[in-house]
């Protein structure tokens, strides 16, 4: 990497402390600080996303492209991909993250036909495997772009037409064969247009169950070339779609369960997502952790104002800390990781915006996971949360949780005991408390 892409950064951001004015510098992601038995680092897997961060040009549904990168200016389109993959490299090592992730068509382009396609991308990751060997830099997860392409209009395994679903799973192949050779530890299934846009035109029953063969084919080629890495689904909503089939984590598991696919995947749970969904970032999170199947966080927010994916850097403290609790209680993300899956503002036009908005995410998400821990330390919510549900333990709510209680034992009971006192939640003390925290 003789070109630099990022001259603005000489060497690495560094950790300074909550004191410095550095604005180049981290002020709580120290990345070797102990926090419980784990390095921050060794908690919060950073993860860049090669789409936003290096592919995208900033437009948006309503006005074309903004940034002007020194990677997109190169001859032709495998040219840009290499350049590309060398300021990534530079990028990730400036800023000092771990992992990276990618869809197939963001690092390597598209060809005139499939076969020009693969080897395309073959190219791009045996350089891409270079740079991970020189730097040590590791592929979080790897994917398929089934979205972007016309072919993909009505959806790629749910697609009425079976030679499109055909063609996305040959392009699934290749994705996972380029995961599978640069140790990618996760590999993602994201159905961007998995969906349908009426039901006059739509069969809901076979097009589900199109998508679980197609999952099922992909199970079957894990174990066939040992692919080790945990497959991920992850939900959403809407957008492009008016309904997706993986809308959000209650939805996504009971297809998995349904189809006989629960054994094989986590869930990638994005906070932009959920917010779509008309949930909490901290309920997704929660809704496939209690199921066991968190795997992996998109660490974004959206902007509540607006009712598409606006993927902005996740900066709000309250949502990060949240997220830590739950992340924290499960005891971590595993072969996971917190990939950023945002963009900086498209008049954020300078590549030095790029670190500034890294910056803040990954400060917010450090700041989170202190405060977080020291909640769980000092076990305030946890015992206040036991204590409201101790009847559960003894008597009638031992019963009912060891499936000894009956809805006649029920009649004989109240009759006996009466109506129940009540008890307050304490909701605002909660949040107060809360808050004492976040002043940390």
């Amino acid at each position: 990497m003789s070109k630099t892409y990022f001259p603005e950064v000489g060497d690495r951001i560094k950790y300074e402390g909550r004191d410095s004015d550095n604005l180049l510098a981290f002020r709580y992601y120290d990345a070797e600080r102990k926090v419980g038995d784990k390095t921050m680092s060794e908690h919060l897997r950073f993860a860049i996303a090669y789409w936003h961060t290096f592919a995208s040009g900033g437009q948006d549904i309503f006005g074309l492209p903004t940034f002007s990168r020194p990677w997109h200016s190169a001859g032709t389109a495998m040219d840009g991909a290499k350049e590309t993959l060398d300021a990534a490299f530079e990028f990730f090592q400036k800023l000092g993250v771990n992992y990276y992730c990618f869809h197939d068509r963001d690092i390597a382009p598209a060809g005139a036909t499939f076969a020009e396609s693969c080897e395309n991308l073959e190219k791009i990751v045996a350089m891409a495997k270079e740079h991970q060997k020189s730097t040590g830099i590791r592929l979080l997860w790897g994917t398929a772009n089934l979205f972007s392409h016309p072919r993909y209009a009505l959806g790629a395994a749910t697609n009425p037409d079976a030679h499109v679903l055909a063609y996305a799973a040959a392009q699934v192949k290749a994705a996972i064969d380029a995961t599978h050779e640069l140790g990618g530890e996760n590999y993602v299934f994201w159905g961007g247009r998995e969906g349908y846009d009426t039901l006059l035109n739509t069969d809901l029953k076979q097009e589900q169950e199109q998508f679980a063969r197609f999952l099922h084919m992909a199970v079957d080629y894990k174990k066939q070339i040992g692919f080790s890495g945990q497959f991920l689904i992850e939900p959403k909503p809407k957008e492009p779609t008016t309904h997706q089939y993986d809308t959000d984590s209650a939805t996504t598991l009971a297809f998995l369960r349904e189809y006989d696919l629960m054994d094989h995947f986590k869930l990638n749970i994005e906070a932009n997502h959920a917010t779509l969904a008309g949930h909490t970032f901290q309920h997704e999170l929660a809704v496939a952790s209690i199921a066991g199947k968190l795997g992996s966080v998109d660490a974004n927010r959206g902007d509540l104002l607006l009712g598409w994916d606006t993927d902005q850097f996740p900066t709000n403290l309250y949502s990060t800390t949240l997220a830590m609790l739950v992340i924290l209680r499960q005891g971590g993300l595993g072969s996971g990781g917190l990939n950023f899956d945002a963009k900086p503002r498209r008049t954020s036009i300078d590549t030095v915006d790029l670190f500034h908005a890294h910056i803040g995410g990954m400060d917010a998400f450090a700041r989170g996971l202190l405060i977080a821990q020291q909640i769980l330390d000092d076990g305030v919510f946890d015992e206040f949360i036991s204590e409201r549900y101790s009847s559960y333990a003894f008597g009638v709510g031992k019963e009912v949780m060891e499936g000894k209680f009956s809805l006649e034992k029920a009649s004989a009971w109240i009759l006996s005991n009466g109506e129940p006192s009540r008890r307050s939640g304490r909701q605002e003390m909660l949040e107060n408390i809360l808050n004492r925290y976040l002043e940390i």
